[in-house]
């Protein structure tokens, strides 16, 4: 029973776990000629004389924060815009993409700005922005960012510079949790309840919350520390930027569920007097997804459709694909419904734009970014070319290489390509010796055999890296790793070559993947820190049959093998019953009646099943109260979940795992 509640706060907390590690190792080394030159070739490629994002994102400015920092739990600042205060500078170090230090730059001016009458923002002080509606007596709240305390600050300066009044509403553009984990800083789940607050989302918004990290949520959490950076220092040789925001918030983060959903493609609602007219674009940027039209202010919200920069069709902490051509035809329609009378527009990311002309002309070329990524990608693969291939192929046309809303900062167009072919094609190229290769590590063992050992394989590789071919000496050390991870100079040459890679990333993305890994190979994996981030809100979107599902996740079939256990379920309080059932090593469950030839039984609460992860009550003290029964041979029950593996968060991923999975 212990394991079922670590899945559920496993499941209660999904990307929240990412948000604590152990900040890496400081040391670093400079940027190498080659790296200097790469830069530079930039400076001369990309319109830096074009001021006007700047013009943009400054105009409308009310007021900030002090000193920038937002106070969190257990005295860490939830938020700190200080440790960037080195953006200020105007020459650009050798250590950071020219391009990515603009980027930078734009995503650090942060407060309170007006967009039109009526129509404010709150701008860098988390990842996305809280945009403020004025409704006739209250606030129109859309994406409560990523905190409750970074919301909470959000709505306490718009408060402190204009007339206060109350939430009437709160909108969540979409699905992430970027956009509702500041929920319960600007609103209490009893006035949602009561629907004294209207909390509006797009239709399937509660299964897609949870349900996008939850399967391989894990996995998922790893892997988002190296998109974002999460243990790099916050410096010229670390953390710059996300791309898409300055950074990640690090405080609580809530889950209230919407009292009103869209469901309809097209709907208009009037709340507090504002008129808006929602177009649902499911399957573009998230599953659940909504953009917004205020026709009294003439402003089109974009959610996040539409921002200064590239988004992922396949984002590097892993999701599914998203579909490139569909994104474009949602980009077309709003172009089509919205464009012409539109005179601002904003998104839940970035900084508006203001002149019909100029809207028109940016949502064009956001449209034709995602169908030239897409159908360019399409083309080449039906000639035969590989994920590989048409990625070091592919380059954009002038007219939207020059933009820079259209610049790789967050998405790129190398991984972007490579999603489209696999959600057409699949991870397999067609070449039968790809078909099954050997594992990582004896591919790497017998490579470095075959080009004469790691002395002469280092030797080479030296001389290339000095010659600044940092992506091959990048992979063939990673052999060398693989071969031997206690080879110390293969480590060291490896990190100096991914370190050089960062440096020269025009992606925040990309990045900060590479110094972590530099990092990582230095200085090892960051223990992971803090316990679990469950709490009653997030737990409330995990369904009982996505908990099963995720038990199904853990089982270890080497230890499952010719085991069989049927375990009932009953929670008294929503007359629900499970069966589950272990045979053939896959543990699989159904709704409905119950298994009259079930080894054990299991009766509680929804209630007590929360009370119990939330650690408010033990599972033995649930029993005596009376609140868990337990029938049948409760051996049984013990067994199987004694069959389920346990994950630990901070696995290997630039080094072989040193614990070996059965």
């Amino acid at each position: 029973m212990k394991s079922l509640l670590r899945t559920v706060a496993l499941l209660a907390s999904f990307t929240v776990g990412s948000l604590h590690c152990q900040q890496v190792s400081a040391q670093t080394k400079d940027a190498e000629p080659a790296t200097r030159a790469a830069n530079d070739a930039f400076v001369k490629s990309l319109p830096f004389a074009d001021r006007a994002d700047f013009d943009d994102a400054r105009r409308g400015f009310i007021a900030t924060l002090g000193d920038g920092v937002v106070a969190g739990v257990g005295g860490k600042p939830a938020w700190d815009l200080r440790p960037y205060a080195f953006l200020q500078k105007d020459a650009v170090p050798a250590t950071v993409n020219p391009s990515l230090w603009r980027q930078a730059q734009l995503n650090a001016l942060n407060g309170l700005f007006k967009v039109t009458d009526r129509v404010y923002q709150v701008r860098g002080l988390d990842l996305a922005n809280l945009t403020i509606i004025e409704g006739d007596s209250g606030l129109i709240l859309i994406d409560p960012l990523l905190s409750n305390e970074t919301a909470k600050a959000a709505l306490d300066l718009y408060l402190a510079n204009r007339p206060a009044r109350p939430v009437a509403a709160v909108i969540y553009s979409h699905s992430h949790i970027d956009h509702f984990g500041g929920a319960k800083g600007v609103m209490s789940a009893e006035d949602a309840a009561s629907g004294k607050v209207k909390v509006i989302a797009p239709d399937g918004f509660m299964e897609h919350a949870v349900a996008e990290n939850v399967i391989a949520g894990n996995a998922m959490s790893r892997r988002a520390q190296y998109m974002y950076g999460l243990p790099l220092p916050i410096n010229e040789r670390g953390q710059v930027d996300e791309g898409l925001g300055k950074a990640l918030s690090k405080g609580t983060i809530s889950l209230i569920a919407p009292n009103d959903l869209i469901r309809q493609a097209y709907e208009t609602r009037v709340i507090d007097g504002v008129e808006i007219e929602f177009h649902l674009v499911p399957g573009s940027e998230a599953p659940a997804e909504m953009i917004m039209y205020f026709p009294q202010f003439k402003v089109l919200n974009m959610a996040e459709d539409a921002t200064h920069n590239m988004h992922n069709l396949y984002t590097l902490r892993g999701a599914q694909i998203r579909d490139g051509r569909l994104w474009s035809r949602y980009l077309n329609e709003a172009i089509e419904r919205y464009g012409d009378r539109t005179d601002a527009v904003i998104a839940q990311h970035h900084w508006p734009m203001w002149g019909n002309a100029r809207i028109v002309a940016f949502l064009k070329k956001q449209r034709d970014l995602y169908k030239f990524i897409h159908d360019q990608t399409v083309r080449l693969l039906n000639h035969g070319l590989t994920p590989t291939e048409i990625a070091e192929k592919l380059k954009l046309p002038a007219s939207l290489a020059g933009e820079w809303s259209a610049r790789g900062y967050y998405g790129t167009l190398s991984h972007n390509a490579k999603a489209v072919y696999q959600f057409y094609l699949g991870w397999y190229d067609a070449n039968p010796a790809d078909l099954n290769p050997l594992p990582r590590v004896e591919t790497a063992r017998k490579q470095v055999e075959y080009m004469g050992g790691a002395e002469a394989v280092l030797k080479r590789a030296r001389a290339d890296f000095a010659a600044g071919q940092y992506r091959w000496v990048a992979g063939v050390t990673s052999q060398l790793v693989f071969a031997d991870p206690a080879n110390k100079a293969a480590r060291e040459l490896g990190a100096d070559a991914l370190e050089q890679l960062g440096y020269q990333s025009e992606a925040a993305t990309w990045r900060n993947a590479y110094l972590l890994g530099a990092a990582e190979l230095r200085g090892g994996v960051p223990a992971a820190q803090g316990g679990s981030t469950a709490n009653a809100e997030l737990l409330k979107g995990v369904s009982i049959d996505l908990a099963f599902d995720f038990l199904g996740v853990r089982l270890n079939a080497a230890k499952a093998e010719g085991k069989r256990i049927v375990i009932n379920w009953t929670f008294t309080d929503r007359n629900e019953t499970y069966v589950m059932n272990l045979e053939n090593s896959a543990l699989t469950h159904r709704a409905g009646p119950l298994d009259a030839n079930a080894d054990a039984g299991v009766k509680l609460t929804r209630a007590a099943l929360d009370a119990i992860t939330l650690k408010q009550r033990s599972f033995v003290g649930s029993i005596l109260t009376g609140d868990v029964s337990v029938s049948g041979n409760p051996l049984k029950l013990r067994e199987l979940f004694g069959l389920l593996d346990d994950f630990t968060p901070d696995f290997e991923i630039v080094e072989p795992r040193k614990v070996m999975v059965d």
